[in-house]
């Protein structure tokens, strides 16, 4: 499997001079090189809850993504049709932390890049003190933070009709459908997401790809087409990578339903803004 190469090579190679002085061994030996079955023999519901909140010891990279499908109520059998494409987060790109107690802080992941808005017992947003024509904002600790359909809107986003992986992606971005019903929106009301404005055909210029325009006016936050953008990367690593802004940790799992890539950044939902 892609990315998991290089590091067992290196394991390999460090083992063996930890164990040898012989050059002659060393100049003798014949690499072959080999590929990880990236089959993961199992359904991408499966492959989520081995590796959420009942992962054994460490593994519980999905945690979070697992804790907001469970408070949006998506049915989890979304992940066992066939015929799909799964983009799975990893903890980090839901939300990084720093510090313990009254030092604790989100820093990181889609929590800190589209705070919440904050509001009064009546729900009416709060005015920032620094600028008093603005909301005041702060990033989510929790998935209960944002409203329970918002939720469901994002996770159906990273659900994508359609196989695809290495073999059938190329440099270019390919459009494809998700579950996510064309038109959808956020309000700007909730969360700084419903401030990003989105088209669906992409800038003229090719370096303003991945630049995202803020107004919470004209704001809508999903892609209006409901669609996401795939592509490979032209580097050593040649990742995923997602609306021109993401790149995979791992990508190219071979679930019994479908294909699974694994981001550990925050995923845009739309493919274009500015």
């Amino acid at each position: 499997m892609k990315k998991t190469l290089l590091p067992l090579l290196s394991v390999v190679l460090l083992a063996t001079v930890a164990l040898t002085s012989c050059y002659k061994l060393q100049k003798d030996h014949i690499y072959r090189p080999s590929t990880l079955n990236p089959n993961i023999n199992m359904t991408a519901k499966q492959f989520l809850l081995s590796r959420g909140s009942a992962g054994v010891g460490a593994d519980t990279v999905f945690k979070w993504m697992q804790l907001g499908l469970e408070y949006a109520e998506l049915d989890l059998a979304e992940f066992e049709r066939a015929g799909r494409t799964y983009i799975f987060l990893h903890n980090n790109a839901i939300r990084t932390t720093t510090g313990t107690g009254a030092a604790f802080r989100v820093n990181g992941g889609f929590f800190f890049d589209y705070p919440i808005v904050v509001k009064d017992a009546m729900g009416n947003p709060i005015r920032s003190v620094l600028n008093p024509a603005a909301d005041s904002m702060r990033p989510a600790l929790y998935w209960t933070d944002y409203p329970k359909q918002f939720v469901k809107n994002y996770f159906s986003y990273l659900i994508l009709q359609g196989d695809y992986t290495f073999e059938n992606l190329s440099i270019n971005n390919v459009s494809v459908p998700t579950l996510l019903p064309p038109g959808t929106t956020v309000s700007p009301r909730d969360t700084r997401l419903g401030w990003v404005v989105t088209r669906n055909v992409p800038n003229p210029d090719p370096a303003s790809a991945a630049t995202i325009k803020l107004d919470s006016a004209t704001g809508t936050g999903f892609d209006p087409e409901g669609k996401i953008n795939l592509k490979l990367v032209n580097n050593q690593n040649a990742p995923i990578n997602v609306n021109d802004r993401a790149d995979d940790r791992s990508a190219g799992y071979f679930a019994t339903n479908g294909k699974v890539h694994v981001f550990d950044r925050t995923i845009h939902p739309f493919r274009y803004s500015h």
